[in-house]
């Protein structure tokens, strides 16, 4: 998804550097390179009447708990409309991904007439409009002219969990009955306002992982542009398997660049130059795929504080040393020379013949297949570290959960 004019334009620089004896420059330029996609911007907002919970919604897409707002950052909620101007919340990881929690429509300072105009419309990439019962008046009007705009748009019903709860009373309570009543009853309102397919999403802010709040990630990262998609992905708390394995094909789809321009290297006077810029290059990547996965240590307190599970129980399931440690480049030598001899990098015949650039660098340097190999092993490490996090947390999300529903 990368632009490869940019990519090969990075490249020639890099290897100019090099020959130049100029490693600060080589590095820099690659570690710029690799921060890339983190730069892309991705504003999202976050609209509805008030009460409706949007403010919760917009604390739980940035992982962050907003119950009681103990999490500096949390989006301030409460029984009255607390959003009274357009608020800007950057994703704690990724600052390029906003949500903009927009005041509530339909107040008596913010008519939907002039809505659009008062919060700046253009700049969105897209809207969600959120409601805790049924869509009203002033959110189809918004709708309406949102799609006026050629913008993109989805409407979220919030508080599944209190409907879920408030119907348990009932004698013949079915769960998939409830959720599908809700949906039926929000489709076909939104139908009978002109809306041939609307796509609505019922999520409870509090238990993401429940309901249908990944279904709307899937569906928001499928419908933006790709490097749009790519940004929110990274922005992505892992709330189920399948976001941790996009994210995984996402950094391995990446790894060919960096192993191209570390064989690009691999040819300068100086081999040692090449391998120093190939390790702190890596240890950057590395690094990445540590935060991208939520395995650093302020995602993994976060995670302790909202599922209850304690911050040591979380790390006692991570095998790798690179989301335990500060990776820097004499940390990645070491990690580096421990699993140069496993049978994962003695591999690199099999899966050199599986990689269509073609790679001439000279023996001195490490070259193409190594990094590409190394890059490959350690992802896969941390991929499944998050897979054992993530189990680890749900187990006691779902035993609270199945236990007050029991009572």
């Amino acid at each position: 998804r990368r632009n490869f004019q940019d990519y090969m334009a990075v490249l020639a620089s890099v290897k100019n550097d090099l020959m130049n004896n100029d490693t600060a420059a080589a590095v820099e330029k690659i570690q710029r390179y690799s921060k890339e996609p983190n730069n892309i911007p991705l504003k999202i907002a976050i609209t509805g009447e008030s009460k409706s919970g949007k403010s919760t919604f917009v604390s739980a897409l940035r992982g962050i708990k907003s119950i009681g707002d103990e999490d500096e950052g949390a989006a301030p909620t409460g029984v009255v409309e607390t959003t009274s101007e357009v608020t800007q919340y950057p994703h704690p990881k990724y600052p390029n991904v906003t949500l903009w929690d927009l005041p509530g429509i339909g107040t008596t300072r913010f008519k939907a007439t002039k809505y659009l105009k008062l919060v700046g419309f253009e700049k969105f990439d897209f809207f969600i409009i959120i409601s805790a019962d049924r869509f009203r008046e002033n959110d189809v009007k918004l709708a309406k002219e949102i799609q006026k705009m050629k913008k993109k748009f989805y409407f979220v019903r919030t508080k599944i969990d209190n409907n879920i709860r408030d119907e348990e009373r009932k004698r013949d309570f079915s769960k998939e009955g409830t959720l599908r009543k809700i949906r039926d009853d929000s489709v076909q309102g939104l139908q009978k306002e002109g809306f041939e397919s609307p796509q609505v999403f019922l999520v409870s802010s509090f238990e993401p992982h429940l309901y249908e709040f990944s279904k709307l990630q899937q569906t928001l990262e499928r419908e933006l542009p790709a490097h749009k998609s790519d940004a929110l992905l990274r922005a992505m708390s892992n709330i189920n398997q399948e976001i941790i394995n996009k994210k995984k094909e996402a950094f391995q789809s990446t790894i060919k660049y960096y192993s191209t321009l570390s064989a690009a290297g691999a040819a300068v006077p100086v081999p040692e130059l090449s391998v120093n810029v190939d390790l702190s290059m890596m240890a950057s990547v590395v690094t990445d795929y540590v935060t991208g996965f939520g395995l650093d240590k302020q995602s993994l307190e976060k995670l302790a504080a909202s599922s209850g599970v304690s911050y040591n129980d979380l790390c006692a399931v991570i095998k790798s040393e690179l989301a335990k440690e500060k990776i820097t480049k004499e940390f990645f030598m070491k990690m580096f020379i421990s699993v140069a001899g496993t049978a994962a990098l003695m591999a690199a015949e099999k899966v050199s013949r599986r990689i269509s650039i073609i790679v001439t660098a000279a023996s001195m340097g490490l070259s193409f297949t190594t990094t590409y190999l190394t890059l490959s092993y350690f992802l896969n490490q941390l991929a499944d570290d998050a897979q054992r996090v993530f189990n680890r947390a749900l187990e006691t999300e779902l035993s609270v959960f199945y236990h007050f529903h029991q009572i």
